[in-house]
């Protein structure tokens, strides 16, 4: 089976309802707040669901229930008014509440733009997996990064509003690992999510026409090593057009992360690029999942992922 476009969503507008949830760990109000106030300065209105800070009774890593977590993904999705659905954070925890959502609900209720990234990998995937629809590997509001990091605001905020802006994605420093040119569809997120998946009932059966965006933090580079090997042992990663790679922070030396990609995914014959500038770095830009895109890696000079459609309708 090959990789086909998802449906896009629409964009945003001022004043679209915006709602926010944690579908994974918590998130400390001190951090949500400034991030809601970003989002009301874009003209949106931010709507935090009624579990979005809640933490587990006995499990702290978790915000609060598996089945709250999913009720309130559930609710923002099939309610009419909410024009798009932004997580708090990852951390862990989607796994155990995927199941518990009615995703026969969510496709019947429609598209609407999805951002998250890290644990939210899950959900990506079973958005496209269980509905069809394109969603966006994009930052979260109660992180760092969004907080503090002008590009990575800017780049939401525009692929949001303005997505025929946000073409042509990659940081300046990106670079061939594995040089050469390749179409596909986008997917993926944090690796070690991906292979997570692996043997779940409606995990992703083939990449054939795909073009694999990763990342991941605080996996020591043996660690990456195993999680890369199992995908390729699984085959996963079979007939995958192309792979870019984001960020790997707190993963050891960059050195020795380099070596491990190159090792495991230099051997699939098909263009790499590393530091592409999504995920758990210093800067994270959003990466549309489920569209049409030109994976870019010459022998010399920066690498690109240019999207062939907006993201957004």
């Amino acid at each position: 089976m090959t990789l086909l476009p998802l449906t896009r969503p629409a964009r945003l507008r001022p004043g679209a309802r915006v709602a926010v949830v944690s579908p994974s760990g918590p998130v400390p109000a001190d951090r949500l707040d400034p991030g809601l106030d970003i989002l009301r300065g874009w003209g949106l209105d931010p709507v935090p669901m009624p579990h979005v800070l809640d933490v587990h009774r006995d499990l702290d890593y978790l915000a609060g229930a598996d089945e709250a977590r999913a009720r309130d993904l559930q609710d923002a999705w099939c309610d009419p008014s909410v024009d798009a659905v932004i997580c708090a954070r990852g951390g862990y925890g989607a796994h155990r509440m995927v199941d518990l959502v009615d995703w026969a609900a969510v496709r019947e209720a429609g598209p609407k733009a999805f951002v998250g990234y890290s644990d939210v990998t899950v959900l990506h995937e079973a958005f496209a997996l269980r509905t069809g629809f394109a969603t966006l590997h994009g930052p979260m509001v109660g992180t760092e990064t969004f907080l503090k990091d002008p590009r990575t605001q800017e780049s939401l905020r525009a692929t949001l509003f303005e997505p025929e802006t946000q073409l042509t994605l990659g940081l300046e420093e990106a670079r061939a690992l594995v040089p050469g040119r390749a179409r596909g569809i986008t997917y993926g997120g944090c690796v070690s999510l991906l292979a997570a998946d692996l043997g779940t009932p409606h995990a992703r059966r083939s990449a054939r026409g795909g073009l694999l965006v990763i990342e991941d933090t605080t996996e020591d580079p043996y660690s990456l090593d195993r999680i890369l090997t199992q995908l390729l042992r699984a085959g996963a990663l079979d007939g995958v057009a192309g792979v870019a790679c984001g960020s790997w922070a707190g993963c050891g030396p960059y050195e020795r992360v380099r070596a491990v990609l190159a090792d495991r995914l230099g051997a699939l014959g098909v263009p790499v690029v590393e530091e592409l500038g999504f995920g758990h770095g210093p800067t994270g830009l959003t990466i549309p999942l489920g569209v049409p895109a030109v994976l870019d890696a010459p022998a010399d000079g920066p690498a690109t992922l240019t999207v062939e459609a907006p993201a957004l309708l």
